[in-house]
């Protein structure tokens, strides 16, 4: 539909100030969800990122402070990404359990992050545990506080400090261990 000036509007042809929004929160950061989910090894970063929007979207009416939705959805694309890798190590459990098949391939996604100039990194990280690899994600992939981690993560802010500690020394162990 194409605006004329001096004409009337209709409701349904301008969207309301949520969903504009709504619009400006997603196109200004997806990006950035698709990356930290990434960071954290899901193997979908994408879809994470989609589905914490939905989830964010589908609590709109009910959550507190708008200015407070970025931090929702951080926190919300960590708790999928657990729950994803999770899944996926039972998952993987099960499939070592079967025979497999002959010349099995793997997956393009797979390929794709292999190639990436960012592979030693990526895979050290994804050696450490899953709480040191948040920690070191989230404080040095996004540069949050430590409140901002403590938030993301469900934990203190003291546990947020262990964790980044430990997870430095566990990833220049790693790093220092392949070369």
């Amino acid at each position: 539909m194409v605006d004329v000036p001096g004409a009337p509007t209709t409701g349904a042809s301008r969207p309301s100030g949520d969903d504009a929004d709504y619009r400006d929160l997603f196109f200004g950061q997806f990006a950035a969800m698709t990356r930290l989910a990434a960071m954290l090894g899901a193997d979908d970063p994408e879809d994470v990122a989609q589905e914490a929007f939905v989830r964010l979207h589908s609590r709109s009416r009910t959550l507190r402070d708008p200015q407070a939705a970025v931090g929702y959805l951080r926190s919300t694309v960590v708790n999928l990404t657990r729950s994803r890798l999770r899944h996926l190590a039972v998952v993987r459990r099960h499939a070592r359990s079967q025979t497999t098949a002959p010349g099995q391939v793997a997956s393009a996604e797979h390929d794709a992050v292999t190639r990436e100039s960012h592979h030693e990194l990526v895979a050290a990280l994804q050696r450490l545990t899953p709480r040191h690899r948040e920690a070191l994600v989230l404080r040095y992939w996004l540069d949050l506080t430590e409140a901002e981690m403590a938030e993301a993560m469900g934990v203190s802010r003291g546990t947020v400090k262990s964790h980044v500690s430990r997870g430095l020394d566990a990833l220049a162990a790693e790093l220092e261990a392949r070369r």
